[in-house]
């Protein structure tokens, strides 16, 4: 085909899907609607990045009710970077992946400290920023500055896999697919298309049962040309993942406070309050009780499945008199434990002990 026409048809493909945005785009609580875009509403960069961090390894779902906390307790980026440590980790507790946490924290203050409260406008401005990786700069320099930055997630793999029926596996064809979305960018409303394919992925294009009837680009879609949409994208097969063991210990004193203990700041659940336990491995954990007790094994185990591998926690509980001192932790009080501001296989592991 001819550059120039290529060119051509890419830049309809776009505006097609601009149109079908303009009409469907989804309600999030951190998006400038279309419209209100066009009336030259613009984005909230603190907004646009909160949003991108969350959303990763995570569904909107999922999201939406931690996105409106943190904004509501946290307004500006300057607000977050003043917050303590241990009030933001508490209200990340459940979302998963603690990294995520400690980096909006390390950008929060980079951004205070170093930019006076303004996130950097260009893509390597926000590359510098400490947690911010090719995709986040990419995603907030294009939907908070409308810069034409190709944006690629999992939606959009899903999205250009199809639509040129490309069957090399993910993740060896991520450049491959980074090319084909980079050749539709558009150059006029580059944020509002970065959504647009994104809410394609979501709603329309879906993994399963793509609703291909509804989709705006499927006169131009090879695999629904060739029916072999949902086989697509290949992914080469996942390792099975191993299973670690570990012993969780959940102690209680006789006036109601809690032993827990904080996690080291590297490492899963870094800089999270847990129960004390033993180290995980696949091996049987070694006993490590944080407080001399009367132990107690509860006959349930608390299950987690983590990225890489799958938990299983021995649960074994005690109660301690007032002046019996831990080796390691420190109690809280009953009535500042709170069981929702610990990370979930935490969680799992108390709510054993009150089923």
């Amino acid at each position: 085909m001819i550059k120039g026409m290529s060119a051509t048809r890419d830049t309809a493909q776009a505006a097609d899907l601009l149109t079908w945005y303009d009409r469907h785009a989804r309600e999030l609580p951190w998006r400038v609607s279309p419209a209100a875009r066009a009336a030259g509403v613009r984005p909230d960069p603190y907004r646009v990045w909160m949003s991108e961090i969350m959303l990763q390894q995570t569904t909107v779902a999922a999201v939406k009710s931690y996105f409106e906390a943190f904004t509501t307790r946290w307004p500006t980026v300057s607000d977050l970077a003043a917050a303590e440590d241990a009030d933001v980790m508490a209200a990340w507790a459940g979302l998963g992946y603690y990294a995520r946490a400690r980096n909006l924290l390390k950008c929060a203050r980079a951004v205070a400290d170093e930019h006076g409260g303004v996130f950097p406008q260009t893509l390597e401005g926000l590359r510098a920023l400490p947690g911010v990786g090719p995709y986040t700069a990419a995603a907030v320099a294009a939907i908070a500055f409308d810069l034409p930055e190709t944006v690629v997630d999992g939606n959009v793999e899903r999205v250009m896999a199809r639509l040129h029926d490309e069957h090399m596996p993910l993740p060896q064809s991520k450049p491959v697919l980074t090319g084909y979305a980079a050749a539709l960018t558009s150059q006029g409303r580059p944020g509002d298309y970065a959504q647009a394919v994104m809410d394609l992925g979501a709603t329309i294009c879906t993994p399963r049962n793509p609703a291909c009837g509804l989709c705006p680009w499927r006169t131009a879609c090879a695999a629904w040309d060739r029916g072999t949409q949902a086989e697509l994208p290949k992914k080469a097969p996942k390792k099975r993942k191993p299973t670690r063991h570990g012993i969780a210990y959940l102690v209680k004193r006789v006036d109601g406070a809690w032993l827990l203990e904080r996690r080291p700041d590297s490492g899963l659940l870094g800089g999270m309050l847990g129960w004390p336990g033993s180290d995980w491995s696949e091996e049987a954990p070694a006993d490590a009780p944080p407080i001399r007790a009367e132990w107690k094994t509860l006959n349930a185990e608390a299950r987690h499945t983590f990225t890489h591998f799958h938990l299983r926690l021995t649960v074994k509980t005690a109660l301690v008199p007032m002046e019996r001192r831990p080796e390691r932790g420190e109690f809280v009080e009953a009535e500042v434990f709170d069981a929702g501001d610990l990370p979930t296989v935490m969680r799992k592991a108390f709510a054993l002990t009150t089923g």
